[in-house]
């Protein structure tokens, strides 16, 4: 397996995970959105790191601002962005 394809099933697999942990602050009412205001900075930066260059920068406001506002947890940022960047944009791995 190439470093890419590697890459890209951990980045789903990361992906997964960051969302589930974005959206446990609707598990615990009250206290939960205030978890947002550690993990929004956290998502972005994170997000900044998993996909490189102008798009992943976007993509780590994008995140920022999603986890920020109260509501928008549901949204699978991470998920999206794995959709984007592996099926969407035409990039192809090395077989």
């Amino acid at each position: 397996m190439t470093k890419d394809k590697d890459n890209k099933y951990r980045n789903l697999l990361l992906g997964l995970l960051f969302d589930g942990i974005g959206m446990l602050s609707f598990v615990i009412p009250g206290i939960g959105e205030f978890s947002d205001v550690i993990w929004a900075p956290m998502a972005g930066w994170l997000m900044t790191r998993l996909y490189k260059g102008k798009v992943g920068q976007a993509a780590g406001v994008i995140a920022f601002v999603e986890e920020l506002v109260p509501g928008w947890d549901i949204i699978p940022t991470f998920t999206i962005m794995w959709i984007y960047t592996y099926l969407l944009s035409g990039k192809k791995l090395k077989q």
